[in-house]
């Protein structure tokens, strides 16, 4: 199944004619997601959405709940057997967590064609409190001048679930759209200097948004680790960035 446009290689708009509802299903069947903040997202124009990481399914929950069809960016081990060809089929990005400026090229392109992309910079499931992200976030909204919509995910893990847990069907989650940002380079600063500074503005915006989300549902974060986890020694913070451990 061909997923690409011709010349340019971005994944064709069409992936969204079966994904979107699939996407719905997830949200309102499988589970009972309240959607809060989609006025806050543009109608039109590049957007990066930004979220919090805890669990394996933050990925397709904020895919599902979103307003616009967006291309994730999901770590390239999942992209094998019926799993991989789901995740290709409705347009997500491969992304070696190692270091891949490809697939950071390749969102930027899909950000210049005025598409919406998707990534939880935390790179790694834990607390999702947001204490840390990758650059690949501030990497993509100072290249491509998207606006950036911090987005808080809660309910997919809670307590001491482990990180791998996938909750019961018809739990009721939370996905809540913040206000926009923008970042940009100032002049005559160096070019480390503002992916840096892009960085922790991006950083604290989600992490203030993911507490207000908090105030305002009444639903907390998981504990991290989670029993019998150890916690991460590093995260990754090159350019590359680091993507979404799941679909």
């Amino acid at each position: 199944m061909a997923t690409k446009e011709q010349g340019h290689g971005l994944p064709a708009p069409w992936t969204k004619v079966w994904s979107r509802p699939v996407g719905w299903f997830l949200d309102h069947v499988m589970y009972r997601t309240v959607v809060a903040g989609k006025s806050n997202v543009p109608a039109g124009g590049p957007v990066i959405f930004a979220a919090n990481h805890i669990s394996f399914l933050d990925g397709p929950v904020m895919f599902g709940a979103s307003p616009r069809p967006m291309h994730i960016l999901v770590k390239k081990e999942m992209f094998r057997g019926f799993l991989g060809a789901v995740l290709r089929g409705s347009g997500q990005i491969p992304v070696d967590r190692s270091g891949d400026r490809a697939a950071l090229h390749l969102g930027k392109q899909l950000l210049d064609d005025g598409r919406c992309v998707g990534i939880l910079p935390e790179g790694t499931r834990g607390s999702g409190a947001a204490e840390s992200i990758s650059n690949g976030v501030a990497w993509l909204a100072i290249n491509s001048g998207a606006t950036v919509i911090p987005v808080a995910i809660l309910g997919t893990r809670q307590g001491d679930e482990h990180r791998d847990h996938i909750p019961k069907p018809r739990r009721k989650l939370h996905v809540s759209f913040g206000e926009p940002i923008t970042v940009k380079r100032r002049k005559g600063e160096p070019g480390r200097v503002s992916m840096d500074r892009a960085a922790a503005e991006i950083r604290e915006a989600l992490a203030d948004h993911v507490q207000d989300a908090i105030r305002a549902t009444g639903q907390g974060l998981p504990q991290d680790p989670a029993p019998g986890e150890s916690t991460p020694q590093h995260r990754h913070t090159a350019v590359a960035g680091t993507p979404a451990d799941h679909p």
